[in-house]
């Protein structure tokens, strides 16, 4: 569990099949502290989350990021909170859904991708600082300070799936948090924009 940002902090699980790290991230926004499709944590990030006061909300960007969070539920007492279009095909239950443009507790805009490997896929947006966004399965961080996107076959249609991520460019953001591989703390749009082409 490291602070990579203001309010902000990361943990990762490496994983032996994808050979990519697992990313999980600790919010501390207004008064509340949320967890993002959490992976499994070790003892010592578990005592560090507590540090501040536990957890009120896990939420998860899309079915397949379930991961730890039915065991840190548990663990911290909180409430799971998953996309609407996903939460039927999900194993745990889900407290609360979400769809596109809702507001979130602490201020955590929801944005829905569409076409991607999943019909809920939701990517966050914080106004903190120079804007973060934060990604499930829309992008992954790999190789490090630089993006890419799922194998072809996990899509119906790429060239759809592309367009339908070309809505983060919408957003002011310097800094792009992933679930899956190496997060850009910085500069992370020219990044996007070159992977999406940019108009």
């Amino acid at each position: 569990m490291k602070t990579i940002l203001p309010r902000i902090s990361e943990w990762s699980w490496f994983s032996e099949e994808k050979q990519l790290n697992f990313n999980g991230h600790l919010l501390a926004v207004g008064e509340h502290r949320i967890l993002v499709d959490p992976p499994p944590m070790s003892t010592s990030d578990m005592a560090i989350t507590r540090q501040g006061g536990s957890p009120d909300y896990i939420i998860l960007t899309n079915r397949d990021h379930e991961r730890e969070a039915v065991h840190l539920r548990q663990a911290f007492n909180c409430q799971v909170m998953a996309p609407e279009l996903d939460a039927k095909e999900m194993t745990l239950p889900i407290d609360k859904t979400f769809k596109d443009g809702e507001l979130l507790p602490g201020g955590i805009w929801v944005v829905h991708l569409s076409h991607q490997k999943s019909p809920g896929e939701s990517a966050f947006f914080l106004q903190q600082g120079k804007g973060v966004l934060i990604v499930g399965d829309g992008v992954i961080g790999h190789p490090p300070g630089s993006l890419r996107l799922l194998p072809p076959e996990k899509y119906a249609n790429i060239a759809q799936a592309r367009e339908g991520l070309r809505r983060l460019l919408k957003y002011t953001f310097d800094s792009l948090l992933v679930g899956d591989g190496t997060s850009i703390l910085t500069g992370a749009k020219p990044v996007l924009e070159h992977l999406l082409g940019h108009e």
